[in-house]
């Protein structure tokens, strides 16, 4: 029995839960990353006998559009799985029954779902530094609690249709500072970013932020006029601290 890790996280955040959650359950774990548009998914192997986590963010109370349609290529023999939504402490809306929907297509067997809280891609003073201390305590013990489960998940919180998805608001552009290294164009997910004037196709991107986060000379940048808007906007949703959820 393998367990594996099928991972978007284009910032690190959703990784950093996940890895807390499949590395309590193994050491040795086989990683599949969502992010990387060069992989085959559908040559992706997945046994009846595997443990599989899935882990995507909630982006606007969505998963990724990208991850879903990535995953979706993906069979999943019938293996058990949980999911994983990871927010920025605002909501997480519909992510998780999207995930379910999206993973029983595939043929996994849904067992638990777990929403997850990590420090905000966009506005890192909403849920700074965490997963914290606390935050890694609470989610082995899930992994426990999951570690020895059977059957399918009673039920998630969310809607059926899912709320409309928003498109991408806040879209990094290039400033004087950048090098041309290629690194922001290798690492989109989307292939967003063009390779002579690394502008970036506000129609593909979705957002992210791992091109400003990944960036060696910190040189992509989104307006800070509209973070502080959105930022301001999402103030009372995000000023209390909001605890992980497990639902078996």
């Amino acid at each position: 029995m393998n367990v594996v890790e099928i991972v978007f996280s284009p910032t690190g955040g959703t990784e950093k839960v996940a890895h807390i959650i499949s590395g309590h359950w193994k050491e040795s774990v086989v990683k599949i990353d969502l992010s990387d548009y060069k992989t085959d998914f559908a040559k992706c192997k997945i046994e009846k006998e595997d443990m599989v986590l899935i882990a995507m963010p909630s982006f606007g109370g969505r998963a990724p559009a990208v991850a879903i349609e990535r995953l979706k290529q993906m069979t999943g023999n019938g293996a058990k799985c949980t999911l994983v939504c990871v927010y920025g402490n605002r909501a997480y809306e519909d992510t998780l029954v999207e995930m379910e929907d999206a993973a029983k297509e595939c043929g996994f067997q849904v067992v638990a779902a777990i929403a997850a809280v990590a420090e905000h891609s966009i506005m890192p003073q909403y849920a700074s530094n965490r997963p914290d201390e606390s935050d890694k305590k609470q989610l082995i013990h899930f992994a426990d609690q999951i570690a020895g489960k059977d059957g399918e998940v009673v039920s998630i919180p969310g809607n059926r249709p899912y709320k409309k998805a928003g498109g991408a608001g806040l879209v990094p552009k290039p400033t004087k500072n950048c090098v041309k290294c290629g690194m922001c164009v290798e690492r989109c997910p989307v292939q967003a970013i063009n390779s002579t004037g690394y502008t970036t196709d506000s129609k593909k991107c979705i957002s992210c932020m791992r091109c400003v986060n990944q960036c060696p000379e910190k040189a992509r940048k989104v307006n800070g006029a509209m973070v502080s808007i959105a930022a301001l906007a999402m103030k009372k949703a995000c000023s209390i601290r909001k605890e992980n959820e497990l639902f078996l």
